[in-house]
């Protein structure tokens, strides 16, 4: 039966301005930074809607009948303004459904609801992606710090299975590839939740997937990337890659009993 999973965010627009002695000119680009999980995607049992941040502004569900097409949604860099301003409230000053709110309701009645982390997940670079006391943030395994909560590591880790059991490392053995970040958050203290891996001690011991549930759904917090940077390409092109992202998938969308 195939799954259908929403993606959102992991998209951005660069402006550079190019100086060449007495001139000067700009130039704009745009980039997407999931293209490593629509790839490791394709062809499987997970049907994966690709909705860019600058789309979902307008376009994520504002009701519940939008949200139950899907059975489970990643949330990757991008921060809850993107979703508490939409141009009618931002720009003429109307009232809209509270889409952090709706997304809380929707996980307590069965969705899976993921978030991956990024210089605009959790709290994010200089605290502004704003996840923190959020009604997302009330579903997730993990809360968010008050403040710029990424954890930079350019020398590289590797991470450390905790639970080498759980249904989300299944077929993963071995030495994982290189990370070069996450961010940091702190995992909630109920009997639901499970640190399946993390950082080493060396390295902070940080979490770096967490597991659990909220009402009747599934949540999980992975706190790296879903690409470059912070994966490093090795880890983009390893084979437990896909099957990673398979079994976080497939946890999340499988029903409690």
């Amino acid at each position: 039966m195939t799954k259908k999973i929403l993606l959102v965010g992991e998209s951005w627009v660069s402006s550079a301005t190019h100086y060449k002695g007495f001139d000067q000119f700009g130039s704009v680009t745009f980039h997407l930074g999931a293209e490593p999980l629509v790839k490791a995607l394709a062809g499987s049992a997970f049907e994966l809607t690709y909705m860019p941040a600058h789309e979902a502004v307008e376009k994520f569900p504002f009701h519940m009948a939008g949200l139950d097409a899907y059975d489970a949604i990643i949330l990757s860099d991008i921060g809850a303004n993107s979703l508490l301003l939409p141009p009618d409230v931002w720009l003429h000053s109307r009232t809209v459904p509270n889409r952090l709110k709706l997304l809380k309701a929707w996980v307590e009645k069965g969705g899976g609801l993921l978030m991956v982390g990024g210089y605009f997940s959790f709290q994010g670079i200089d605290g502004k992606a704003r996840w923190r006391r959020t009604a997302v943030e009330d579903t997730l395994p993990v809360t968010c710090l008050p403040y710029d909560d990424r954890v930079e590591i350019p020398e590289g880790t590797v991470a450390e299975v905790v639970k080498p059991d759980h249904p989300t490392m299944q077929g993963l053995e071995g030495a994982w590839p290189v990370l070069l970040g996450v961010n940091e958050v702190e995992v909630r203290d109920r009997a639901n939740v499970e640190i399946v891996a993390r950082l080493p001690e060396n390295q902070g011991g940080h979490p770096l997937l967490v597991v659990g549930t909220h009402g009747v759904g599934r949540t999980a917090a992975w706190t790296s990337d879903i690409g470059p940077h912070w994966l490093s390409p090795a880890f983009c092109e390893w084979e437990g890659y896909g099957r990673l992202w398979k079994n976080i998938l497939g946890w999340l969308t499988e029903k409690q009993a």
